[in-house]
């Protein structure tokens, strides 16, 4: 008999992910993109500069791949087929999805749609100027939901409360692209989106075949 199709989640990461949603479209709605970026822009520290600096990069494959790589060599139920072939689909997917928009649509960065306007905060010494286009989707938003996505849903059910963890550390980047003036929060918010539900429908797809895929690569 055929597994049936079940939608796989972590309630500690999917209820926190409805919230952000919910929230994300309502401030949309109520605010225009400039009141929303200067909000989030606005507000810095100089401990925050080297603190959003370092929290962006959770969204980049110098953190995701050597993670995943860790995980499928030093955790035995990890190196097999399964997890390698899921891993590839639920992080290669989304980013493959959010190129292939950002390409298309081709939409200007803030420092770029603003002309360097002198109320936008942003640390040279930092993060290289970020003057082009590409800015939606955010590439980082969506790696980060989808990197923190894929763990929550792979930890067991005594660990499960971790995934309200990942979900922070995921909107932690979103605020760190707004914050270092990469962003706009429709690219963040898309990103995200794009980022946690193609990464969670993958998994759901590919957990049936759990079981059939244990021999290792």
């Amino acid at each position: 008999m055929r597994d049936k199709f079940r939608l796989k989640t972590n309630p500690y990461f999917h209820i926190g992910l409805l919230l952000w949603m919910l929230t994300g479209a309502i401030l949309l709605a109520l605010f225009d993109q400039r009141q929303l970026f200067s909000f989030f822009n606005s507000h810095y520290t100089t401990f925050g500069n080297y603190l959003m600096y370092g929290i962006t990069y959770l969204g980049q494959p110098e953190v995701i791949v050597p993670v995943l790589l860790g995980l499928m060599l030093l955790v035995k139920r990890y190196r097999n087929w399964w997890f390698a072939i899921t891993a590839i689909a639920c992080n290669i997917t989304p980013l493959l999805l959010q190129q292939v928009m950002k390409h298309f649509l081709y939409h200007p960065r803030p420092l770029k749609f603003y002309s360097h306007a002198e109320w936008i905060h942003f640390e040279k010494g930092l993060w290289p100027e970020l003057t082009g286009n590409n800015s939606f989707p955010s590439g980082h938003s969506q790696g980060a939901f989808s990197f923190f996505c894929f763990l929550s849903l792979l930890l067991p059910p005594r660990y499960r409360g971790w995934g309200f963890v990942f979900f922070c550390l995921a909107l932690q980047v979103c605020y760190s692209r707004m914050y270092l003036a990469a962003h706009f929060f429709a690219d963040v918010y898309t990103g995200s989106t794009i980022g946690a539900l193609t990464t969670t429908l993958l998994f759901s797809i590919m957990y049936p075949l759990k079981d059939k895929l244990k021999p290792r690569p």
